[in-house]
């Protein structure tokens, strides 16, 4: 594929409907524009890009604009939308369900909407899960609490089960909520459907709460998750601060990308050291995590660790690869790991006292914050404008912060890191004082 193409939507065919919602045709009227087709935002707004275009005499790589069209594809009277929460919990998940299901409504004037408990294991008819009917009366209240309405679960199932549960039950749209795997799933079932000339639009909501989906400037849940562990690492800190030579370890989420332990301590500048899965670093040595650690404790009497889940994994001798239902590799507690070791190193030496914190799980099952509940209402809204234009196997996402659509399989092409030569890790190096390497 080009790749000035790469970006472009697979639609369901030519929208045939005109749109109930009262938008403005005419620019300049004071009242918000339909988008049109042709509406495209570019990739990379960097001088150095524009120049290269220039001189290279090629057009842009572009976005598809998100937002609602003059002319739909479904029939708001006849059609059924059915959505489905996969994965880890995460803060915003039903924020997102009240918002399709307002806008699918309120918007567009869909009455059926089916809510598909516990997962992909929904459409699999032998799990015996049955469906959820799904109306604003039901949702209104969902937004103030943390999880998901709908239950959720790892792992994929049969896709030829599932489309054949799509179609025995009349869904014209799925939205699915979830992260990289939910990703490939919606993927495949649209890949199925394909197969069978069905015409049902498939639709992906990026969620993980480690802010590892590439390309989109960041997944919603993941503000709140550094929010709420804000106040955790200052009662670390001051746990630390209350012993000779206290120690803190706080272990937070990130299986492969330490997004929400970097920003957590930006946020909360009492921490002295985060440790990353993006960073190798080794215990032993004088420039070693331990030698650094003990430098600190002769300096200031206390430390605050903030360790991501995934980080220091090349530590565990014989390490055995497991995966989860989702097939994601199942970590090695780093937290505990780095106690023992640290509480090994110290002994005979000097006195110390450690805290070992995991407040992981009562992170992500936290409701949004308000930046997270405004953004998970403009995902919804923008997924369902997609949607009902027949547009299918895309995302809805912010880009340069801009709602745009975008093709699932670009943006589970690999995961997003962080740059350990970038601006943000160094912001990261500046407020905990840590060395650039450790080991």
């Amino acid at each position: 594929m080009n790749d000035n193409n790469r970006f472009d939507i697979e639609s369901l065919g030519a929208p045939q409907y005109s749109s109930p919602l009262e938008l403005s045709t005419v620019k300049g009227d004071r009242i918000f524009n339909f988008v049109s087709e042709s509406d495209r935002l570019v990739f990379d707004p960097s001088v150095q890009y524009y120049n290269q275009c220039l001189n290279d005499g090629e057009s842009p790589i572009c976005m598809e604009k998100a937002g609602p069209r003059q002319n739909i594809f479904f029939d708001a009277k006849t059609t059924t939308a059915a959505i489905v929460t996969c994965g880890g919990l995460c803060p915003g998940i039903n924020n997102v369900i009240r918002g399709l299901v307002m806008a699918l409504h309120y918007f567009y004037g869909i009455k059926k909407i089916i809510g598909i408990p516990y997962g992909y294991e929904g459409l699999n008819p032998e799990k015996g899960h049955g469906f959820v009917e799904l109306t604003p009366d039901k949702v209104k209240d969902i937004h103030q609490f943390g999880g998901t309405f709908l239950g959720s679960s790892r792992g994929g199932q049969d896709v030829s089960v599932m489309v054949d549960t799509l179609e025995k039950n009349h869904v014209d749209m799925l939205f699915a909520i979830g992260g990289d795997g939910t990703l490939k799933g919606v993927n495949a079932i649209g890949g199925e459907i394909a197969k069978r000339n069905g015409k049902i639009s498939v639709v992906g909501i990026p969620k993980t709460i480690d802010n590892d989906i590439d390309l989109i400037d960041e997944s919603f849940g993941f503000q709140t998750a550094f929010d709420v562990a804000s106040p955790i690492l200052r009662d670390a800190h001051n746990e630390a601060t209350g012993a000779y030579n206290g120690i803190s370890i706080i272990k937070l989420m990130g299986r492969d990308s330490g997004f929400i332990a970097a920003s957590a301590a930006l946020a909360m500048p009492v921490v002295n050291f985060v440790l990353v899965p993006e960073m190798d670093f080794s215990l032993e040595g004088e420039e070693g995590f331990l030698k650094v650690l003990e430098k600190r404790l002769q300096e200031k009497k206390h430390a605050v660790i903030v360790v991501a889940e995934g980080a220091g994994q090349q530590l565990f001798k014989d390490r055995k690869m497991v995966k989860d239902a989702s097939g994601n590799v199942q970590h090695e507690d780093i937290g505990v790991f780095l106690k023992e070791k640290i509480t090994a190193y110290f002994k005979g030496k000097s006195p110390v006292t450690i805290k070992y914190i995991d407040p992981s799980y009562i992170v992500r099952c936290a409701p949004a914050n308000s930046s997270d509940s405004v953004y998970c209402s403009g995902l919804a809204y923008h997924a369902v404008h997609g949607a009902m234009a027949g547009k299918t196997k895309f995302v809805a996402s912010r880009i340069n912060n801009r709602y745009v659509y975008l093709p699932v399989a670009e943006v589970t092409k690999k995961r997003k890191k962080i740059d350990l030569e970038g601006e943000f890790w160094f912001s990261v190096l500046q407020s905990t004082g840590q060395p650039f390497f450790l080991g």
